[in-house]
Formats: structure tokens, sequence, C-alpha cells
């Protein structure tokens, strides 16, 4: 075993040495007949396992594990894993004083067993007071690539590609919500592995890679939402993108009920893109196979069937006015507008103080000042032992949900640029220590601000936007 692994706490609290631990892992071992070993950061436990013939597991068998306390160790986590089936390989992130960093991947030899592990450990409580996150994990072959000209079309950006890096299958580029002639600024780019995507990012990424005279931006793709097929079984929603601005509700409603008059309950469009409520999911399917394609206004339209999202998942989807109340909070993952960009769509918008419009936000604490008289009796609390809608600032939401997943506060760093006209822009980076790892260390928005404020809270927006539902 590495001598990296030292001082610990097993799960009583009691402190344990650098050779309990050893002892506890080489127990472990010897009881599953796993080998373990330690390289780039990272601890693997089997991978194959013994006896195991043939290739690795299919995509879909492997989950995300978050919010691991950092003194527990292979010895403690394979057991409650192996709770949902047979774990083909386990692999805990490690750092450089022996503490684990907080995550790990886990993968089964099937998809059951790790939709299984989602089921019954998301949400587990490891230690007293100490709850797991568990969610699919995805091989990611799909990259972002940021400031490309907006005059250039699909091939000539797939034909690019294909000759500064290898195994690009594919490109998708959304028309703009003004100007269908031309490209949003930002293509993702899909490679045969993940292998190859990771190659070309780090070929990429150091930013100073041009295309056609131009330095882009270039990150992972944000990966699919997976929505169980039982699920989308029930779905009679469709979503439809590439509408003209504008295309109203009413000739949305009136196209989709040509096909079979009196179909569709209501449509809720938002900019270029909207949700087709259907009575019944028999006709919703049939209307997408017929309108696929289909021009309104003079606009071809691309027609699937919503994802359905958590309701839970308030922050992300209000943020930024993207998505109402009574739009059912359903998003498509293959086009995803309402979004970030590196999520399939356009840009995100300012905050809704910065860019001086009205969004949409969770229900708000009424915002009034009352008179504060002599004599009225004051209690001490925690910001903490407040509700989420007490907070009105991006800021103070992460902070507030940092806490509540038991992590360490968010790590502000600050840059700066010279714009062309001699303006000073800043822009924040977000560090969230508990889950840095590899593939999202770190989050910055694509914005720079004149303002230190704006600065700090479009970054704090933008990293709500990437960490999910409360």
């Amino acid at each position: 075993m590495n001598e990296e692994n030292i001082d610990g706490t097993n799960g009583c609290g009691k402190v344990r040495t650098g050779t309990q631990n050893e002892a506890a892992l080489l127990a472990l071992m010897e009881k599953t007949g796993y080998n373990m070993v330690q390289e780039n950061g990272q601890r693997k436990f089997g991978g194959p396992p013994p006896g195991w013939e043939g290739p690795p597991p299919p995509r879909g068998c492997e989950v995300f594990v978050g919010k691991i306390p950092r003194d527990m160790y292979e010895d403690e986590l394979v057991p409650v894993f192996e709770r949902a089936g047979k774990i083909y390989e386990f692999r805990l992130m490690m750092e450089f004083s022996g503490e684990n960093r907080g995550y790990a991947f886990v993968m089964y030899t099937t998809k059951e067993e790790a939709q299984l592990a989602i089921r019954i450990l998301n949400n587990y409580e490891i230690r007293p007071g100490k709850f797991i996150g568990v969610c699919v994990s995805l091989d990611n072959c799909r990259l972002f690539i940021g400031a490309i000209p907006k005059e250039k079309k699909k091939e000539e950006i797939l034909d690019e590609m294909k000759k500064v890096t290898e195994g690009v299958v594919d490109v998708i580029v959304y028309p703009s919500a003004t100007d269908k002639t031309k490209n949003r600024g930002f293509a993702f780019v899909e490679y045969e592995s993940h292998r190859a995507a990771a190659m070309a990012r780090r070929k990429l990424i150091p930013g100073t890679f041009q295309l056609w005279g131009h330095t882009i931006q270039v990150d992972w793709a944000d990966p699919e939402k997976e929505v169980d097929e039982e699920t989308m079984q029930r779905v009679k929603v469709l979503y439809v993108r590439n509408l003209m601005i504008s295309t109203t509700e009413e000739t949305i409603k009136a196209e989709f009920n040509k096909f079979k008059p009196g179909a569709v309950e209501r449509v809720k469009k938002l900019r270029d893109y909207a949700f087709v409520h259907f009575f019944n999911r028999e006709d919703a399917v049939a209307a997408m196979s017929v309108m696929n394609g289909k021009c309104i206004d003079g606009a071809s339209i691309e027609v699937t069937l919503a994802k359905p999202v958590n309701k839970e998942n308030t922050w992300r989807q209000h943020l930024n006015g993207q998505i109402s109340p009574n739009s059912e909070n359903l998003i498509v993952y293959a086009n995803k507008e309402e979004s970030h960009p590196k999520t399939l769509g356009k840009p995100p918008t300012l905050p809704a103080r910065l860019n001086g419009q009205h969004s949409p936000s969770p229900p708000e604490i009424e915002r009034c000042t009352y008179p504060f008289f002599p004599g009225t009796k004051l209690t001490p609390i925690s910001m903490y032992s407040l509700k989420s809608n007490h907070f009105n600032s991006a800021v103070m939401h992460l902070d507030y949900y940092c806490n509540k997943n038991n992590w360490a506060p968010p790590e502000y760093y600050l840059y700066s640029t010279t714009s062309q006209d001699g303006k000073v822009l800043l822009v924040y980076k977000i560090v969230i220590p508990a889950i840095a790892n590899g593939s999202q260390s770190y989050f910055m928005p694509d914005k720079l601000c004149t303002t230190l404020e704006d600065a700090k809270e479009l970054a704090a927006q933008f990293t709500l936007l990437h960490l999910g539902p409360f």
C-alpha cells in the first residue's frame, strides 16, 4: 500500500493511524480479492475485479459519489456500495496528504446495479449527520467551443475541428435567435470517445489556440441529464426550438393543432423556443413525428419530447428567468437553450439587477423596511438558520448552499483584463473545495464586468446554475 495514506479517523470518530489505515485496506483486499493501486491522484480498487473476463461494463454503469467525509476510506465505503451490486471498479480521489478529496466514482457490472445505487444511496447517511450524494456518471465525449465567428457554417466548423483534433464525430451548431443565417458564437464537438475528447481539450485548452484568427474558448460540455425510461413514457409535452422570436404562442398552438384539432392544451414560449402541452401523450408523440423539421414563420423547427426536471430544482432554473413557474419546469437536454451555452444553449443572462430586466424567481420574502422602536427585543441568530428565500443575492445563496451541504465556504479569486477602449474588466473564479476535481476544478463565467460587485454576483450565479438543486 502507498505510504501517502496517513492518519485518519474511523466511523466512530476515533483517530486512526496510517498503520491502521493500511491494515484496514489490506484486510479489505484480502477479503474481496480485489487489487488496489494509487496513481494520478486517485486510488483504484478493482477494475477489473477478480475473475473478470471480457470488456469493461458499458456506458451508464458508473455513478459519481460526492460529499464523502475526508477521513473515510475504501474499507468503509466499499461495503456500503456493494449493497447495490457487484463493483467492477471503485476510484477514490486522493489528496497528497493522504485524505480523500471528498468524491469517488463507482463502476458496477450492470446499469441496473448503478441505478439501484442511486436510488438507495443518494442522500444516504454515511456517518451521523453526513449525507453522501450519488448520481449517474457518464464519460463525457463532448467539448464546448466558444468565440467562434458567427458567420461560420456547421460544415466549416466540422472540417476545421477535424483538421486540428482527432476522433471528431459531429459538430452541433445552433442558429442565432435573431438572425438564422448566423450561428450563436459557439458549437459542441462530439468525439468518438472520452479519451479523444480529453486529448482534444488538452491540445486546445491553453487559451492561445486560434481558429480563423480567433482565440477560442474550450471546456467540457455539461453532461446529459439522464431521465429514466419510465418517466419519459409519461411525458406529454413537446420541446420546440429554433422558432422566430416574433412567432406567437397562438401561432404555435394553431400549427400543432392542425394534425388533430383540439389536441394542444396550451403553449408556453420563451424567446426562440417553446413548450407545447398536449392533453394526451399519444397526440404529443404523433405531433412530434409530424412537426419535426416543419417551417413556422419561415424557420425550420426541431421538436423533441421534453425531459422532466425535479420540481425542487428551483434556483437553477429560475435564476436566469428562463423558465416561469407555469412552465412546469420542463427542459430538454438535447437543445437546452434555457441555460448556459455549455449545456447546449444560449449564453446566460446577467442577474436581473445587472441588466435591468425582471426575472421570475422562487417565492421571495417581502422586501421592505419597518420602523425599529427603542426597546424592541432582538434575538441573535445565524444566517444559516434562515430559509433560502431570505437571500436576494447569488453570493449569499452560494454561501448558504455550501453550508447546507456541510462544505467549506466558496473561494473567490479575482482576475482582470483591459478592454479595447481602456476599461478595466473584472471576472471572478470560484473554487468549491469540497467538489474540486479534474473535470470541474472551478467555475468562471464567460462574461466580464466593470464593477467588483457585479463580477462577484455573476460568478456566484454561474456557479449555482451548475451545482444543481439545494
